[in-house]
């Protein structure tokens, strides 16, 4: 099988434009692909913060809670109350 002298410049002759197409193809497509990645980024970072915030939220009131479960001062109140109500001797 002999490959004809004429193939050889058509085929270099090729090469360079279909690098062109495919340049024009790829790279408006990869430029794209990278925009929407930013776009996907920014919005999962958006959303993170978001839930970061509403965490630091549920936290702030379980500290209230706790210290309203835990605090002395309402059992220490409610004595002094009872103390008060107490005849004295």
């Amino acid at each position: 099988m002999e490959i004809s002298p004429l193939l050889i410049p058509i085929l270099a002759l090729c090469i360079p434009v279909v690098a062109l197409v495919g340049n024009q193809i790829i790279r408006p497509w990869l430029k794209l692909r990278e925009r929407q990645m930013e776009i996907e980024s920014r919005m999962v970072a958006e959303k993170a913060a978001q839930y970061a915030a509403h965490s630091e939220r549920l936290e702030q009131r379980v500290r209230v809670l706790e210290r309203i479960v835990t605090d002395k001062g309402l059992a220490l109140s409610d004595e002094i109350e009872r103390l008060r109500e107490e005849p004295l001797n």
